[in-house]
């Protein structure tokens, strides 16, 4: 009862149609119709409908069981729409996946991320209170058996320096969620984007779907802006684009 009241929750914050046109216009930048998305951390699949209505075709990947079946509700009977039941990594194999509930948006396969949050205000009460061995691939896994795809969305709740270790080969642009309560996190993943030839960096704060920047910026830049954000922040994401 905990786990779909917890769906329910999330379907209603995260499909709010005021959300809806917003967050088309922003994703217009990136995607074009006919070109193939990953969202990995599907979630309840917000962002599967955005990429869908821009014309996309999706590969949505998530490793909880209960949202699984929630997105095949929603989107499996779309032949433009995949759904990969597993989690990503730096490497595959089987992970032990921490369930919170109550609000499985923040369900996680880091123990980092939950030490943090433990600690931190505004995360009160929040409980993992449940485990699930889950599959786990590589980006590089999912680029082989689907295609390359030109734009990679990652929420992964602490876990993103990690998947993008799996990646090799970059795409034309991808976006990783930050925490400040895990700027360490954030760094490492930024680490990871310049070693793939990421040189142009943006980010947004919340669900504002509006740059903080008005040009894009290099890695140092980025750095300094994240590591000047005040914890009131809270969360958002990072815009990396490769330079040609």
């Amino acid at each position: 009862m905990r786990a779909a009241l917890g769906v329910l929750r999330s379907l209603k914050i995260y499909y709010l149609h005021g959300r809806r046109s917003r967050m088309d216009a922003f994703y217009r930048a990136f995607l074009a119709p006919g070109d193939l998305a990953f969202d990995i951390g599907s979630h309840v699949g917000d962002r599967i409908g955005c990429f869908r209505r821009i014309g996309a075709r999706v590969l949505a990947v998530e490793p909880q069981p209960v949202l699984v079946r929630t997105l095949r509700l929603l989107y499996g009977r779309d032949p433009a729409v995949l759904i990969e039941a597993t989690a990503v990594g730096r490497e595959s194999g089987p992970a032990d996946l921490r369930l919170n509930r109550s609000n499985p948006t923040v369900s996680t396969l880091s123990t980092g991320f939950i030490s943090a949050a433990r600690e931190a205000p505004g995360w009160e009460g929040q409980r993992w209170d449940g485990a699930v061995e889950v599959a786990c691939t590589r980006l590089d896994d999912l680029i082989e058996r689907h295609g390359v795809p030109r734009f990679i969305k990652i929420d992964v709740e602490g876990y993103e320096a990690e998947v993008l270790g799996g990646l090799t080969r970059p795409v034309d642009t991808l976006s990783f969620e930050f925490t400040t309560i895990q700027k360490d996190v954030a760094r490492s993943a930024l680490a990871e984007c310049s070693r793939l030839g990421y040189g142009r960096f943006n980010a947004v704060l919340g669900e504002s779907y509006v740059f903080v920047h008005d040009v894009w910026v290099d890695a140092a830049a980025i750095g300094r802006w994240l590591d000047a954000l005040p914890h009131t922040a809270n969360s958002g994401d990072i815009y990396a684009r490769r330079v040609d």
